[in-house]
């Protein structure tokens, strides 16, 4: 089983969007554990230095959840980060589950 991910980053006046997608490139469905209503994470780095996190501060439903991936679908996950810092940042998108890896990078100019 194979997770690959690509990250998108859209800037708005006020905020930068983005969209995390993890497609199953392997050749069975594939199933995604999470613990909690968190899906998925989105770090703004500065070089080594994490500026904003999307889940910092935020309170998650406890409640266990599955997420079936059947060959060559995907799975989308969104964030937003209102009143960003000016700067280039590398944004680090995370699959929270608890039994698969899956990341995408990219970088953002504000």
């Amino acid at each position: 089983m194979t997770l690959t991910g690509t990250l998108d980053a859209r800037r708005d006046e006020d905020r930068v969007a983005f969209v995390f997608t993890v497609e199953n490139e392997g050749s069975g469905p594939t199933t995604l554990s999470f613990r909690d209503s968190c899906t998925a994470d989105f770090a703004v780095l500065d070089g080594d230095e994490e500026r904003w996190r999307w889940s910092q501060g935020r309170m998650f439903t406890q409640a266990l959840q599955t997420d079936e991936l059947a060959p060559g679908e995907t799975a989308t996950y969104e964030g937003e980060w209102q009143h960003p810092e000016a700067g280039t940042h590398i944004v680090v998108a995370t699959l929270e589950a608890e039994n698969h890896d899956c990341e995408a990078r990219t970088e953002i100019s504000v």
